[in-house]
């Protein structure tokens, strides 16, 4: 098997950076009673870098993103782009430390299965103690408790939608990974 070298890797997860970040523009609310839930296709170009270079050039492609983010569109202070970096985070890590040792489609679907539940369970954990609070106040539970199903059925959508574009991609790209 032949090493990727270290340039290589750098310019191939700035590239994907780069298409993340650009994707992300193409953002739309789903729900529009939790319009502050916007599905864009982003981690998409997140996990191809992850797939192809390893989970950390996975987790600095989805840093470089939010980071671009926060300078140029960011609405939140930062506070949604931490949010969505903490959340990218549960969905890559699994698929992407896995790919590692274990390769296939099978491994690949399962994997981003479980990343699906991961980011579900951290999308929860960030939304009640991050963004509700912080954009809520004192009345973040009360909206949480209003709001948490629209949580969990976003994050699934996107998560499943991600997962189906990913691995129909990931093939027709391949060649190109190699060749950076």
């Amino acid at each position: 098997m032949q090493k990727i070298s270290m340039t290589k890797k750098l310019v191939g997860t700035a590239m994907f950076s780069a298409l993340s970040f650009a994707v992300s523009f193409l953002e739309f609310s789903v729900f529009p009673s939790a319009a502050f839930l916007k599905l864009d296709f982003s981690l998409v170009f997140v996990l191809l870098s992850g797939f192809a270079f390893g989970p950390l050039f996975g987790i600095t492609t989805a840093g470089v993103k939010e980071l671009l983010c926060f300078i140029t569109k960011s609405s939140t202070g930062g506070i949604g782009e931490l949010a969505n970096f903490l959340v990218a985070l549960g969905f890559i890590l699994i698929p992407t430390i896995t790919y590692r040792f274990k390769k296939g489609i099978g491994t690949v679907v399962l994997t981003l299965f479980l990343g699906s539940l991961a980011e579900i369970v951290v999308a929860l954990l960030t939304n009640r103690f991050i963004n509700f609070p912080l954009f809520m106040g004192d009345r973040a539970g009360e909206y949480f408790e209003k709001l948490w199903y629209f949580v969990v059925l976003f994050n699934l959508i996107k998560t499943v939608a991600v997962s189906v574009i990913t691995v129909a991609l990931y093939k027709r790209v391949s060649w190109l990974i190699k060749k950076i």
